[in-house]
Order: structure tokens, then sequence, then C-alpha cells
């Protein structure tokens, strides 16, 4: 099957790294899959992230930002539209964009079928936080886009239930949470060994994954680390963000800057043998609609977990069984809980990378129901042999 596969991410974080892992996974099942998006964001580091849109973005009035995105969402469209006519695709796969209809009318004017993946309520999410000068205007072009798909594929039902109220029928919906690459968990060091590589022998690690935001809430277990009073308990942060300057100067305040280690970017060859270093895995905080990427790297790596007890969590962890959920309030008492009984942190550890498997939360297996969808859509077959083809443009 030839797949078009249209993105307009800009920043190599997580969401670059879930769609690198489902073309992989995609590829590795005999798929021809051709990128069309930014090409700045595959040459960058991961990490990396798009300063000019956000001078752009700070420079000019919102409504007028808002409405150029709009008219380069159907610039965008023609692109669409002559890579089409030269590759012929069998199914479009777009990753979802705020005033970004590219997918949604090539779908019209060829009759291709279209998978739409949504992560994230876009217009709701930037009227919280960044301001929409038309919100209105956002929240009418999102609904026509989401409806615009053959098939709307989301990370989790609470995210799937604000895709059905703008009127996709919930049998157009797919829920499928994002997964880890088995290879890659495969045959990770024991802790200690693990321990040594990043000099932190003898150290009990609380560790946490990802480029932070304020909204994590790791200032909290700083807190917490500063009042526990034990020189041999660290928090190592394998990532970075707009947090990390902050952490480092409450840290210093509270004098524990030695006991909170900021490892930057870790490559993802090297991340699972990081996560192998943790004894426990935070996620403190998330919003009620994601799929946290790091969450199912922790139980893939079979690390005790702390995380929120909400919905979206729940979907895939139980508390006691194989995490300790909880909210704000009672952090502090899951984490000494853990700190005082290794046999837990074992326990809980050995389930969650049992869930992994029994709830089968792979890019294989995503892979797999992508290419269910597609079929059902009557959007080709699988070619005899594998030909993979990744195209930048």
């Amino acid at each position: 099957m030839r797949i078009l596969y249209h993105h307009r991410i800009r920043s190599k974080d997580g969401q670059f790294v879930h769609m690198e892992e489902l073309i992989r996974a995609l590829e590795r099942r005999g798929h021809e899959v051709h990128l069309i998006g930014p090409a700045a964001v595959a040459e960058g580091a991961l990490g990396s992230e798009s300063g000019f849109l956000d001078l752009l973005r700070k420079g000019l009035p919102k409504a007028l930002y808002e409405l150029l995105e709009l008219a380069y969402g159907l610039v965008v469209c023609w692109r669409l539209w002559r890579a089409a006519a030269s590759i012929r695709p069998d199914l479009i796969y777009e990753r979802y964009n705020l005033h970004a209809p590219a997918g949604a009318l090539l779908r019209r004017l060829r009759h291709t079928p279209l998978l739409l993946e949504v992560n994230a309520p876009l217009a709701e999410e930037r009227h919280a936080h960044g301001g929409l000068g038309l919100p209105r205007l956002a929240r009418r072009v999102e609904g026509l886009i989401w409806r615009g798909a053959d098939r709307v594929i989301t990370v989790t039902r609470p995210l799937a239930r604000r895709i059905e109220a703008s009127g996709v029928p919930p049998e157009h919906i797919a829920v499928m949470p994002n997964g880890i690459d088995e290879a890659r968990f495969a045959g990770l060091p024991d802790a200690e060994t693990a321990k040594q590589r990043l000099a932190l022998e003898g150290k009990t690690v609380l560790g946490f994954v990802g480029f932070t935001r304020p909204w994590h809430g790791l200032d909290r277990v700083v807190d917490w680390l500063a009042q526990a009073n034990d020189p041999d308990l660290v928090l190592v942060i394998a990532g970075q963000g707009q947090a990390d300057a902050d952490l480092a100067r409450q840290a210093k305040r509270l004098g524990i800057e030695a006991r909170v280690r900021f490892l930057g970017v870790v490559p993802r060859a090297r991340l699972p043998e990081c996560l192998a270093a943790f004894d426990v895995a935070l996620q403190p905080a998330v919003v009620d609609y994601a799929s946290p990427l790091k969450l199912v790297e922790y139980m893939a790596a079979g690390k005790a977990i702390v995380a929120p007890d909400s919905a979206n969590i729940r979907e895939v962890l139980t508390h006691d069984l194989d995490a300790l959920l909880g909210d704000a309030g009672d952090l502090t008492t899951r984490l000494q809980r853990l700190i005082d009984d290794p046999a837990l942190r074992r326990r809980l550890g050995d389930r969650a990378r049992r869930t992994v498997f029994r709830r089968q939360l792979t890019w294989n297996h995503n892979a797999a129901r992508v290419e269910l969808l597609a079929r059902s859509l009557g959007a080709g077959v699988l070619p005899a042999t594998p030909r993979p083809s990744l195209q930048r443009g």
C-alpha cells in the first residue's frame, strides 16, 4: 500500500518521535510511505524547535497570524495535490494540525481515503494556553477537518469524546494509544549497571523523561526531595525544556543542586538504557486527553510508576496493580511509599511491563490497526515485497 503521510510538525519532540516510530512500523509491514511536511524538522536535532514561527506568532496580532495559518494550509493543499499526482497513493494519512485542512480537501478532490490522527484538541489547547484571536473560527475549522476524514485515530477515549461532540460518528473514531518498539527494550542492563554508566552508583533514582514544562509538576518533586533529606535519593531528568531553569534555581535555593541531575536530551537509541537506571518513574501531571509517550516507555522498561489518577491514564494503568495513581495532594505519600518498599517497586514494574504486551501497546500493533482501517476503506493491499521509501518535502 502506498501511503501519503502529511504533517506540519516543526518541533523535534515527542510528536516527531510518534510520527517516526509509526512510519517505521508501517514500513516494516511492507508499506511504502511518502512523507510530506516541513523538511527542517527532519534535519534538526531531537529537542529542537522552530524559533522563526515563535517569533512570527509573538510579533503579529493573533487574528492575523491565524488567518495566515489558514491561508498557508490552503497553499499546502496544492503541494499535496502535486505529490499525490506523482505518488498515486492508496491512502492519505494526516497528523492533525490547527488551520490545516489540506488532507480533507485532497480527499474530496481525489476521492482517496483519509485517516486523520488527532493527538490533541488544538483549538481548545491554544485558547487555554497561548490564546486565540479568532477562537470561533478555529473551532469551526477544526470540526470541519475532523468531520472531513473517513476515520479519525485518536490516542485516548476522553479525546475521542471531544471529537464525537464535534459531529464525528463514534463508529468513525478509533482509539490508539502511544506505543513502544519492542526491540528497543529487549536485553536492558540491570539497574546497578545502568546506574554505574550514569555515575549514580548507590543512589535511589527518581526519573523523568521528556521535554519539561511547568505544568508537569516536577517542582513538587524537588520540594519533597529537599524535605526527604536523604543524600542518596536523587532526581534525574532526561530531556530539556521550559521548566529546566526554574527547577535548577529551585534546587539551588533548597541546597540540593547536587541531587537534581539534568542529563539533557538523551538520544533515542540510549533512552531504554537510561530508563533502566530509574527506581521510580515520574509522570506527576498530565492533561486529561493525552497518551504520554514516556508512560508506555516506563512500562516497557519495567519501572514503578507514579502517575495521575485520571481517565486517560486509567485506560492503560491500574492503581496498586501496575502503578501508583493519585492526585497532586498525595504525590509525596506515593513517592515515600515506593522509596520505603523495594519489593513494591519490583512488583509494580514487573506488572507494568506485562501490561504493555497484554494491551499490545506497541508501534507494530498500531501499524497493523492502521492497515486494517485502511483496508476497511478499500485502500489497496500489501505489496509482494517490502519497498520502503521515506521522502520529505
